[in-house]
This record gives C-alpha cells, structure tokens and sequence, in this order.
C-alpha cells in the first residue's frame, strides 16, 4: 500500500486554495430547471473540464439534448487496479425566494455560526458542488504526492440531476461501455451527524398506481337512492382499508416475495444511533409509530417495504355540504420497495386485489405512475466494508453504515443499465439546507470529506 500520510498533510496545506476553487465554482449560477441559466451550465461545465485536465485527467464536455455532461478518465500505475466511477451534478436549483437569503447566493464565504463551527455559504455548496469537489481535490493531493493515482478513474458530473435528468438516461445507453467500472461513488448523500459518517447501502424501490371506481352514469341524489346504489366512495374506502391488516403489514398476495430480515448486526448499529420513535417523529407532530408493529423507525423506514395512500377524491368537497353518491372515487397509491421485491408483481398482486373487490356492475380504472426496483448493497460486500474502515480512520466516530427510504435516480441507472453496484458516501448535513436560501456546507465536511475520499481511494485500490 501507498503511504499516504504525506497527501493527507497535502490536503491540509492546500485547504485555502481548495477552497479558492471550490468559491470559483460555485459563482458560477448553473440553475439547470431555468434556460436564462443555459450558459452558466455550460460554464460550469467547462470550469470542471479545465480544472480535471490541469491534474491530468483526459476531460472533455459532451453535448445533450439538454446540458453537458463532464466525462474524464485517469489511468492507474497498473492495469490491473480496481476502476471506479465517481457521479456528481454541476447544476443547483434555483434561489428563490431571493429576498430570504443573508448574503447573496453567488457569492460564497466562510461564516463562523458559533461553537468552533465554520460553514461555506452559498447555492450549491452542499448540493452538489461542495461535495463533487472533496472528490477531485482528494484526487489532486494525491497527484501532487505521489504523481499517479492509485486506482482508475472515470468521473461523470451531470448537469441536469436538478431539473429531472432528461439526458442522463440515454447518455448512459450511448456511452455504457466507457463508463462502465467494477462499481460506481455516488457523493450525493449525507453524514449521519457531524461527526459520524455514513454509507447508504439500501434505496428503497417505488410503485405508484392511481386507480379510478366508476359505478352510476351520474353523481346520484343520496335520498332517492342511498342503501340501493353501489358508493365507489364505499368500495374505495373498504380496498384502502384492507391493504394492511391489524399489525401494520400489507396484505396483498406476494407483497412480502423477495423481502429479507435486516442483518441482526446492522440492526444492533441502527439501534446505537439514538432514534427513537419519538425523536424522529416529534419534530412533524406526532409520537406514535405507524407501520408493521415491534420494528424501530430506522427500519421501517430504510429496510421495510410500505403501502401508503397518497391522495383520495370522491364526490362533493366543497364549501357548504351536497348530499350525493359520487359516480367515481379514484385514489392516489404508492408501495415502497426494498430487497429483491419485484415491481411488476407488486403492481400486478394490487390490481388483482381491487378486481376482486368491484361489484359485478361498477368498473375499475388504473393508472400507472412508474415502477423502479430497491437498491440494496451487501452488508458485508469487501468495497463496503474498505470504505466503512476508511471513513472510520478519519472521523471521530466510527462510520455506520444505513439505509436511505426514498431513492437516488442515477443509482438504479447504474444498476440496471452499467450492472454496477454504488457505494454512496456524502458529507452533507440535514442542516445543510439544500433546495433552500442560506444553503451552506459545513467546512469540516469539505476539509475532512477530501481527507477522507484520499483513505477511500488507496483502501479501494487493493484488491
């Protein structure tokens, strides 16, 4: 193994100008959703290409139908190294309202917010061009170091993963075989506190159906035909009701095929972390959990799979009161996935159910509103378990590893169209306040984040 005591005491040293270059990136104002911004995309994407080849990566922009993509590659020493691909976004959302922001959103500074706690201000510090950036200047200590990088290397900084990622997709069809690596870094994700990094090794997967229950031609006076005339209101209500049953768990045939119980010792470390049911759901108002009962809120919400009502209309709601049978009630639904639980058979078990519920003369509509599988890492898979002791070497508390309840786009592409898996290390905080005015980065996490990337590289690149 390489010692790389000396790039860390780089990292350190050149703190200042990572941060010089971490400013320069971020006044630039990529907002990828609004098309006055098109240029400053293109901007930031060329500031990246300059920046990666001045270190020695083979960077260029490629064109989309939409913004560029950055596509760079690093040779290792040898040929047989590890190769990975390192995914970031370049575009930030847009900062309104402007009038909520302290200081202006393109300028960014250090701000000293109390308590030995310095934090980088600005759109985009945080998501994503702070952390993209922890990633490239761990790359550059090294080089300046050691002239070579211990591993191979493809980057991918996307500019569009704020407005929908419109070109993503068909770029990774038209490039599979260049960008495809023994698994991909996905940066986009957050610590679990200050001082505990994580790796989300669970995405939960997404079903979403919408189903309409038509029975009268008409909406039907409640007097004339109330106890005759079957209420798609009712029959809504009595298919909703019966997706769980007293203990929480989702009733519908096959639902559970593929899921797999929490490793004991992942669920020990889960319960370590404090989160309580009342934590958790005392900052929205509640206190009770929901859900399959005797499970922690980290599991139900990282490792369960979930039936939940989304949204429900039927009949009369507006002011004042109307006394009808609705002719058609139609309900929003979505299912949570995890493990190996197949989209296309969940949405198949659920439309099989409501069948059996519709009387013989009323009908049943449904609507389909995507479908995408979980992404689950093995625990104990050796890219994991290299990462968890790197990041564990170099913060104060020892790196846990976690679940995440929704999901990251880009990692299922990896999956499904390059059959890689993802390790997805970040070093955001919740504070961050991404998507919000005063987005800033705490600057422990950029500092320490490049030191940490530098001990992920080297532990990565023994096989």
């Amino acid at each position: 193994m390489t010692d790389i005591s000396p790039v860390l005491s780089a990292v350190d040293d050149n703190l200042n100008a990572s941060l010089d270059r971490l400013f320069e990136l971020v006044r630039v104002k990529s907002i990828s959703t609004d098309p006055a911004y098109k240029a400053e995309c293109r901007k930031a994407a060329e500031w990246l290409v300059r920046d990666l080849t001045a270190i020695g990566f083979n960077a260029s922009i490629r064109d989309t139908a939409g913004h560029p993509m950055v596509v760079a590659h690093h040779d290792a020493p040898t040929a047989d190294a590890p190769h990975v691909l390192f995914y970031g976004h370049y575009d930030v959302q847009p900062v309104d309202p402007i009038s909520l922001w302290e200081n202006d959103p393109f300028d960014p500074a250090l701000k000293d917010i109390g308590e030995g706690r310095q934090v980088i201000t600005g759109r985009g510090t945080s998501d994503d061009k702070g952390q993209l950036m922890t990633f490239v200047e761990a790359c550059r200590a090294y080089k300046q170091v050691h002239g070579s990088l211990p591993l191979r290397i493809t980057i991918l900084f996307e500019g569009e993963e704020e407005s929908g990622s419109p070109s993503l997709k068909p770029f990774l069809d038209a490039n599979a075989e260049e960008l495809k690596a023994d698994y991909a870094l996905v940066c986009d994700t957050s610590m679990w506190d200050r001082e505990t990094p994580a790796i989300a090794a669970a995405l939960r997967g997404l079903v979403g159906e919408e189903i309409v229950i038509t029975g009268a031609d008409r909406d039907l006076h409640s007097g004339l035909f109330g106890g005759a005339a079957a209420n798609p209101i009712h029959i809504l209500s009595g298919i909703l009701a019966g997706l769980h049953d007293e203990t929480g768990r989702v009733t519908l045939p096959g639902f559970y095929d593929g899921v797999e119980e929490t490793p004991s010792n992942i669920k020990a470390s889960w319960e370590s972390l404090g989160r309580t049911a009342e934590s958790f759901l005392g900052d929205v108002g509640l206190s009770v959990p929901s859900g399959e009962k005797g499970r922690s809120v980290l599991e139900l919400t990282w490792a369960r799979p979930t039936a939940e009502v989304n949204g429900i209309t039927g009949g009369y709601t507006g002011e004042g009161f109307k006394t009808v049978i609705a002719a058609k009630a139609s309900a929003k639904i979505s299912f949570r996935l995890v493990g190996k639980q197949d989209p296309a058979a969940v949405r198949e078990s659920f439309r099989a159910y409501v069948r059996s519920k519709i009387p013989a003369d009323c009908a049943v509509e449904f609507h389909e509103h995507g479908g995408s599988p979980a992404i689950q890492l093995s625990y104990d898979s050796p890219a994991l378990t290299k990462a968890k002791s790197a990041l564990s070497d170099e913060w104060a508390k020892q790196a846990v590893v976690i679940g995440m309840g929704g999901s990251i786009p880009i990692v299922g592409d990896f999956q499904n169209l390059l059959g890689m898996d993802s390790l997805m290390i970040g070093f955001g905080l919740t504070d961050d306040r991404i998507h919000s005015p005063n987005e800033k980065y705490d600057l422990q996490s950029f500092h320490k984040g490049i030191r940490s990337w530098v001990r992920i590289l080297e532990a990565l690149s023994v096989r």
